[in-house]
């Protein structure tokens, strides 16, 4: 408990005046518009917005096809329809199926070695295999050494000439180093085995075929010339790059015609990493919080797999920002198109290419939001200076669950249908967190406040509150103002928190001191503020811990970081209820859920309100509604009953 108060601390109530955040637009001026395909993109759409309006991206596109219809397109910023844009590594996925057009016409062979076509690599690195070149498991070293010459050669067999002489990093097979440079000697290969450049290979094999007439690996800038830099020199269009991906869904086939053999794609989709070494954290782990060894395939990225190791969710991520994938889960592929401006995400610590992984995530809530039960009432309240996104389903006593910090109302699967079938359920998402409206660092106001206009906006007299860590807070906030409101509180993993309250307003030696943390903080890169978030949560729990770590990432890696990036206001009581509930002679009924693995811990709240019980949750960390929801489930119906 300490470890998680200490990081709350840190991430909570942070302040800085960070202007570029102020500027995003509000998503629920936006959300709640389904378009003609029935589905609610608004919350991507505002994800992309924002990093536009960030100065991120001067502009962006984005088109999601599900079941081979197009369900979503959009242009952000000074893009169009046809705006061409360098794609980066999204590139290392065209050059693959290029190769592998060669494998089919040719006698090359994925398990070729590079000496066989190219005699002249003697040493170590002639003993790489075609499929290690193109699965960053050659040895090769990934990229020309810095006081190298500039590698703006006018062919590829001159690029290749540069390469030949470069030490070997590691021996063939053994380790896995993402880099690009392996390729141009793969490049190389394919061009010798068809006598044609690798431009021609891929207008005719792949390009023509799809109908990409705006896609190109040379000229890769305005002088011309240049050798196709296969591992992120590339420039494609929006609808150029949908085509590729339609044709990859359908294993090879674009419209009737075979591009490539099914068992092309599927040897491009496969583990081509073997026992190669692993440089942990990878990509993998950092976008997906999940560990596996099959992380690469053939010029893409095995996100996802399923029990049996197949690849369910494949990309080629680039590190300007544009981001291909196909999601076999929701049978879906989109594209993200767009190119970074390196000096404003520099200075802010943005980084391209681990955010644009989030939006299969989010488009995964936009299906399972459509797929809810007409039962389940959704939309805004209204609270004055902001709006508050709730869902509501079920009958009887009103029950207000309350998430926790950097989560959403989804934290409340296990429970929202559930409790619904005896209670009145309202989940919501606090001002700051999921499609709520964020603060603003100049308007003070609670959390506490914020659930009380609620509760009247929904004609709701009195309700249980059950809330979980941060949610926690809120629930004892309440108790101490407006008890008159309350059936009963749930405070799991709650407590008073100890930072300063609204009596304690930030002075400006504070402010200055917190500018210099997070300064600190974007240097460091904003994501890492999530991976520590989420390494804090994990620090400890029972024997179900990992089993929720993808449902804690998968919250975290969407929220929007607006507390860790701005001057946030007093928006909970903190040591100032202390006082407040000591003043009062508490009658509601309390009940404090702490997780076995805190059980040790001192409780304030314990303190605070004498009449209060604690109930441990066992075999479960800081999150035990998720960790270990059938006994959450069960001491708090029965703690409920006859209340």
């Amino acid at each position: 408990m300490k470890i998680i108060l200490c990081i709350q601390r840190n991430f909570f109530a942070i302040a800085i005046v960070i202007s570029h955040f102020i500027g995003a637009s509000n998503l629920s001026a936006q959300l709640r518009h389904k378009n003609k395909n029935g589905y609610d993109f608004s919350a991507v759409e505002h994800k992309i917005q924002t990093w536009v309006d960030s100065s991120y991206y001067s502009g962006a596109s984005i088109i999601v096809a599900k079941n081979d219809t197009v369900v979503y397109e959009k242009i952000f910023g000074n893009y169009n329809r046809d705006t061409q844009v360098f794609i980066a590594s999204a590139g290392k996925w065209l050059a693959a199926a290029t190769i592998a057009s060669v494998v089919e016409k040719t006698k090359l062979s994925w398990d070729d070695k590079v000496k066989k076509w190219l005699p002249e690599f003697k040493d170590i690195k002639g003993e790489a295999t075609l499929r290690q070149l193109f699965s960053h498991t050659s040895g090769f070293p990934d990229y020309q050494p810095k006081d190298s010459v500039t590698d703006d050669y006018q062919t590829l067999e001159e690029s290749v000439k540069h390469i030949v002489n470069l030490p070997a990093e590691s021996q063939p097979g053994t380790s896995f180093h993402y880099g690009g440079l392996a390729m141009q000697v793969a490049g190389r290969m394919a061009e010798l085995a068809t006598a044609k450049d690798f431009e021609t290979i891929f207008q005719q094999n792949i390009a023509m075929p799809l109908g990409m007439k705006n896609t190109h690996f040379v000229p890769v800038d305005d002088s011309g010339g240049h050798s196709p830099m296969l591992g992120g020199g590339a420039k494609s269009t929006l609808y150029d790059y949908a085509h590729f991906l339609e044709m990859i869904s359908h294993d090879g086939n674009y419209k009737g015609k075979q591009i490539l053999k099914p068992e092309s794609i599927a040897e491009m989709q496969s583990d081509q990493l073997g026992n190669a070494r692993i440089v942990e954290p990878e990509y993998v782990e950092k976008v997906r919080a999940e560990k596996h060894n099959g992380i690469y395939g053939l010029g893409e990225w095995r996100e996802e797999v399923d029990a049996k190791g197949n690849a369910v969710l494949i990309s080629s991520p680039s590190w300007a920002g544009a981001y291909p994938w196909i999601d076999k889960t929701t049978n879906t592929y989109g594209f993200f198109l767009t190119h970074v401006n390196v000096d404003k995400a520099n200075k802010t610590g943005f980084s391209s290419f681990y955010n644009s992984p989030v939006l299969p995530i989010m488009i995964r809530d936009v299906y399972k939001n459509s797929a809810l039960p007409k039962e389940v009432k959704t939309g805004f309240v209204d609270v004055g200076d902001a709006k508050l996104y709730y869902e509501e389903l079920g009958k009887g006593g009103p029950l207000i669950f309350i998430h926790g910090h950097s989560f959403d109302h989804s934290e409340w699967d296990p429970q929202f249908f559930e409790f619904a079938k005896k209670y009145r359920v309202i989940r919501y998402d606090c001002r700051g967190y999921g499609y709520s409206d964020k603060p603003k660092e100049d308007l003070a106001f609670l959390h506490a406040d914020d659930l009380l206009k609620l509760m009247n906006k929904l004609k709701i007299k009195k309700a249980h509150f059950v809330g979980l860590s941060m949610g926690g807070f809120i629930a004892t906030d309440f108790l101490a103002l407006h008890q008159d409101r309350l059936l009963s509180i749930v405070a799991a993993s709650g407590d008073i928190f100890p930072v300063p309250g609204p009596s304690e307003p930030w002075t400006k030696d504070q402010l200055a001191v917190r500018r210099a943390e997070i300064r600190k903080l974007e240097q460091k890169g904003t994501m890492s503020q999530k991976w520590d978030w989420l390494n804090g949560l994990m620090s400890n729990g029972g024997t179900n811990l990992e089993e929720i770590r993808r449902a804690l990432w998968d919250m975290i890696y969407k929220w929007d970081q607006w507390q860790p990036l701005h001057a946030e206001p007093r928006l909970v009581l903190g040591n100032d209820a202390v006082a407040i509930l000591k003043k009062q002679k508490i009658t509601v009924p309390v009940m404090v859920l702490t997780a076995e693995a805190d059980k040790n811990g001192i409780n304030k709240l314990m303190e605070c309100v004498p009449s209060a019980t604690q109930v441990i949750v066992p075999n479960a960390g800081h999150v035990s509604n998720l960790e270990n929801p059938v006994d959450f489930n069960r001491l708090v119906m029965g703690f409920l009953k006859n209340k």
